[in-house]
């Protein structure tokens, strides 16, 4: 069920349609008043790529350049790319004759109005004065963004001929169904293999992510027209992001330009990673010589790719050696006093001790910094982390919504049962063992029983997912009880208190071995 994840209804049904090959009502105009206002940006997009495949089928120039960045015509399929012509609105004329609006084609980010000049009058476009919409996207390769059931819900287009003038790449403005921090590149076609293989690889630009995919590692998403860690903290940038990867695999493998631009990257993925995770293992790697991903694959082929990433490292090693590489001309007290300032503050994020222990020898090992300087520097910075952990508590507390979601669908299950003359699952287990919890949504319980009614016509599944839920369900509550007990450790190591940091950590053990064994189950049924 996790696969619903940040869906609407109609996303989930979408999902579920396209699984079981089911195809559902077509697009009817005539139906429009009584859509949402999202359903009618969701078609937009569709149309709007449709149009742009389209443009790329008959232009062979655009297909030889994908060709020679190494992608086959199976990826340029799958991945629905597109190509906007150069020019000002053909886009939005083929729009208009599908009979959008100029609302749900500016709303949906396809189109702008000039802007005015200096001198009060609107510029020119292809014969029109003023008011007139054009185009945003011209004279670009195009990649669709999609959300978890596959639609379509932005553009991120690479210029094709540069100007000098134009940005490399243009991303689709922030719309009703398109908020930045809340998609990957990628993450419909990466969750299944995620989920399979245990761990997520994270780069960065289109090209770099396809032919990932294409050389075997489907478990890779990118953050290029999206914002997986911005500079500004925001709970949904952290929830819908690095939050997302977590709930498919606590195991990730950031790989990071050789770059500054890189480095500073892998810094800022860093904290929230270590801070908001407790159980990821966070690891980094990087492409050596200058080359991206994409130019890896493309010259040296997938067992070069599978070099870099079988070579990743814990990011607060990978930090150490990058800050070390970019400085490698300084003398040692320079490469010491970075070090001190952009990797020593993370020690503090790491809230298992034997980790933290790890880290503080490694990083003398590799610095030259001595143990007790290194606990001197991190200390130092207890109080100015207070308000990062203020922030994180207050995040944790939001993912609780995973819980409420699982609720919903199980009480949906219990009262659509209970209306049957012969219920195919065991509707009361269902209530008594969530009790009270079912009065929350006492409000929506119609719209729930009609959720579950169109999610499972099948009454097996219906059941297999029954229980899977309940593990689910009970996976979360521990999962929040190890992240206080986690924290209490945490405090007691600092009180020097060592009586209750023995007590803590069997508690923590406990909740652990708990969870292995639930993983243990799945494992067994599979």
């Amino acid at each position: 069920m996790e696969e619903f994840e940040g869906l609407d209804f109609k996303g989930a049904l979408k999902l579920l349609a396209d699984r079981a090959g089911v195809a559902l009502e077509p697009y009817s105009r005539e139906a429009t008043e009584s859509k949402s206002e999202k359903e009618k940006l969701y078609e937009v997009m569709e149309e709007a790529t449709k149009y742009f495949e389209n443009n790329l089928k008959e232009s062979e120039e655009i297909l030889e350049y994908l060709k020679s960045r190494g992608l086959n015509d199976k990826s340029i399929k799958d991945f629905r790319i597109g190509y906007a012509l150069l020019d000002w609105r053909l886009l939005y004329d083929h729009l208009k004759s599908k009979n959008f609006t100029d609302s749900e084609i500016e709303r949906a980010g396809l189109a702008k109005k000039p802007t005015p000049s200096a001198s009060g009058t609107s510029p020119l476009v292809r014969g029109r004065e003023g008011g007139g919409f054009y185009d945003r996207f011209r004279g670009r390769i195009i990649f669709p963004i999609a959300d978890s059931s596959g639609r379509i819900v932005a553009f991120s287009g690479r210029i094709f001929v540069d100007d000098g003038k134009s940005a490399k790449y243009l991303n689709s403005p922030e719309t009703p169904i398109f908020k930045k921090s809340s998609f990957l590149y990628g993450i419909d076609k990466a969750k299944e293999s995620i989920r399979k293989h245990d761990f997520s690889i994270v780069v960065e630009g289109q090209f770099d992510l396809i032919l990932s995919h294409q050389a075997g590692y489907r478990n890779t998403v990118a953050t290029s027209g999206t914002a997986l860690v911005g500079s500004e903290k925001t709970e949904d940038n952290i929830i819908n992001s690095l939050g997302l990867l977590q709930r498919l695999s606590n195991n990730i493998v950031f790989v990071f330009d050789s770059d500054k631009a890189g480095v500073n990257a892998s810094m800022r993925a860093t904290p929230i990673a270590l801070a908001l995770f407790k159980d990821m293992q966070v690891k980094a790697a990087q492409v050596k010589d200058g080359k991206d991903p994409a130019d890896l694959i493309s010259k040296n082929g997938p067992d070069a790719w599978k070099k870099v990433i079988s070579g990743s490292i814990h990011i607060i090693d990978f930090l150490v050696q990058s800050v070390k590489a970019m400085n490698k001309n300084k003398d040692e007290l320079k490469i010491q006093v970075e070090i001190a300032e952009k990797v020593i503050p993370f020690i503090n994020k790491i809230q298992n001790p034997v980790k933290r222990a790890h880290f503080l020898s490694s990083i003398s090992k590799e610095s030259g910094i001595s143990e007790n300087i290194i606990k001197d520097i991190a200390n130092s910075r207890l109080d100015k982390d207070i308000e990062d952990n203020k922030f994180i508590e207050k995040i944790e507390k939001s993912l609780n919504r995973r819980q409420d979601y699982i609720e919903r669908k199980l009480l949906g299950i219990a009262f659509w049962q209970k209306t049957l003359a012969t219920p195919a699952v065991d509707f009361e287990m269902i209530l008594n063992k969530l009790g009270e919890a079912s009065k929350k949504y006492e409000d929506v319980k119609q719209d729930l029983i009609f959720e579950a009614e169109v999610f499972y016509q099948d009454a097996d599944l219906m059941k297999k997912d029954t229980e899977e839920m309940f593990l689910n369900l009970e996976e979360e509550m521990l999962k929040e009880e190890l992240s206080k007990k986690m924290r209490e450790l945490y405090l007691a190591e600092e009180k020097k208190d060592q009586s209750l940091a023995t007590q803590i950590f069997k508690e923590c053990q406990a909740l652990n071995d708990k969870l292995q064994e639930i993983k243990n189950s799945r494992i067994k049924v599979v």
